[in-house]
């Protein structure tokens, strides 16, 4: 595998860094950098981790880091999970920041102890914090249930003063969307299960319409929804394919159960990812009144599931 970090990678201009991704020989790993510069997104962090741990040490070869802002990585937390010496040395009072280092997450207590250090660690306001909890809650949820890792998810976070913006980033090397979804369902390909995995009321553990009290298949679709109240980007990519809710347009804020009717871009023609990796933005400047924006989702939820059981009734029956 092959994997190059490059000068700036964030969510929006993210299309050309999955491109250059290289899933070919499993068995090694190879990562270079921009010599001058490097920005990047939380989840490429968490990709690049994701490929890390399940990779042998003595076959990961991580190039000679030379830009200013190598030290961000080494803070973060990326070359303990590669379980290579970056030779960086890092000043003892250098201001630690607003961020979630890489963690991984395999169990439940796991989750449960660390959606309880986030707030502390992000510095949040209390009216940012649930938003925040609730995002990171429910992606690793999703890990936990439907990825079938033995590596469980990867997550890390980063707060950006001049933007106001908490970053999030969580990957795993699961059994990826398509699979997941085909226990229930019959996508014909990575695009359209991605298309399903966002749609509200399906779940891959149930052909049940609004899914199970345990798993509503709601937890996608409410993190593209808050990003998308907010005008923020959010990314998911698993197999082939990926999903970019683009900044909304306009002040109306509209909630659609199809992911297709936002503005948004799609690819289904990029390299392979064995398993699941999702990218959000949140801009904290905008964020909406969280028990109005939840109660704003569940109306789209029970109208979205109503209307396909109203359709499915109307298909005729053949005894």
């Amino acid at each position: 595998m092959k994997i190059h970090i490059p000068n700036s990678v964030w969510l929006g201009n993210i299309d050309p860094f999955l491109k250059g991704f290289s899933p070919t020989d499993q068995n090694q790993l190879n990562i270079t950098f921009n010599k001058k510069w490097m920005s990047i997104h939380p989840m490429v962090l968490s990709m690049i981790a994701a490929l890390g741990i399940k990779t042998d040490p003595s076959k990961i070869e991580c190039e000679k880091l030379e830009a200013k802002s190598k030290h961000y990585l080494e803070r973060m937390g990326l070359f303990n999970f590669l379980h290579v010496a970056s030779g960086i040395t890092m000043k003892k009072h250098e201001p630690a920041g607003r961020f979630v280092p890489l963690t991984q997450i395999k169990d439940g207590t796991m989750l449960t102890r660390f959606i309880t250090e986030v707030t502390p660690l992000l510095h949040l306001k209390p009216e940012h914090a649930e938003p925040i909890r609730y995002i990171m809650s429910e992606l690793i949820r999703n890990v936990l249930e439907h990825s079938m890792s033995k590596y469980g998810a990867i997550v890390s976070a980063q707060y950006y003063k001049k933007s106001n913006t908490v970053r999030i980033g969580v990957a795993d090397t699961g059994i990826g969307i398509w699979k997941s979804i085909n226990q229930s369902y019959n996508p014909k390909n990575d695009l359209e299960a991605i298309h399903l995995a966002l749609t509200p009321g399906i779940t891959g553990t149930t052909k049940r319409e609004g899914g199970t009290e345990q798993n509503a298949g709601a937890g996608l679709f409410f993190i593209k929804s808050i990003a998308s109240v907010n005008s923020d980007f959010f990314v998911i990519y698993s197999g082939k394919a990926m999903y970019k809710l683009l900044k909304r347009k306009g002040k109306k804020i509209k909630l659609h159960a199809d992911p297709f009717e936002d503005r948004h871009s799609k690819k289904d023609n990029l390299p392979s990812w064995e398993g699941t990796v999702v990218g959000i933005d949140l801009s904290l400047d905008t964020t909406q009144e969280f028990s109005l924006l939840l109660k704003l989702l569940n109306e789209t939820l029970n109208k979205a599931i109503k209307e396909r059981k109203k359709a499915r009734y109307k298909k005729p029956q053949f005894i």
